[in-house]
């Protein structure tokens, strides 16, 4: 399995260039202006956003996260109990997440709920996304645990050790 993960690493995993590097850096320091291209001279110009509460209002999504986190748990057929212990999610952090809609987990609480519910990879891609995380593939982390999901591999101790392998941080439970 180990060389299998290897050879998926070395032909998926993308470095950003330079120049992506550069227009991440250029957007976090300039995050209150927007980019528009000038309709006659083709020159960037600058900005101030004229409201960012509009802005925000107008482009957030409902948080379905929780919508179809349980979606996946009753298409399975699973209790509650069956999810979270398969994974060692704690019962009170599971009813927050049950209870509470606008609950914002963690990346690596969502990724153990969708081990625990043996999620395909377009399955955790979407589930991640709904709370505005991704599984990219430029790091082995993130590139480790969307292997994992593609290979059908659910044991947390076999995802760990193919995260330790590659000295990434493992998954905690």
């Amino acid at each position: 399995m180990k060389e299998k993960l290897k050879k998926y690493i070395k032909e998926n995993l993308k470095r950003p260039s330079l120049f992506q590097r550069l227009i991440k850096h250029n957007f976090e320091e300039d995050s209150l202006y927007d980019y528009e291209e000038a309709s006659i001279s083709g020159e960037t110009t600058f900005h101030k956003k004229s409201s960012i509460n509009e802005y925000i209002d107008d482009n957030k999504e409902d948080n379905n996260f929780q919508t179809m986190l349980f979606k996946y748990i009753d298409e399975k057929n699973l209790k509650d109990s069956e999810v979270y212990n398969k994974v060692h999610i704690d019962r009170r952090l599971f009813s927050k997440i049950r209870s509470d809609k606008y609950y914002h987990p963690k990346k690596e609480t969502i990724i153990l709920l969708g081990l625990s519910l043996e999620l395909t990879e377009e399955e955790i891609e979407a589930l991640l996304s709904s709370s505005s995380y991704s599984l990219p593939k430029n790091n082995y982390y993130d590139l480790i645990i969307r292997f994992c999901f593609k290979e059908k591999i659910y044991d947390i101790y076999k995802v760990n050790e193919l995260l330790d392998s590659y000295n990434c941080k493992l998954l905690t439970y």
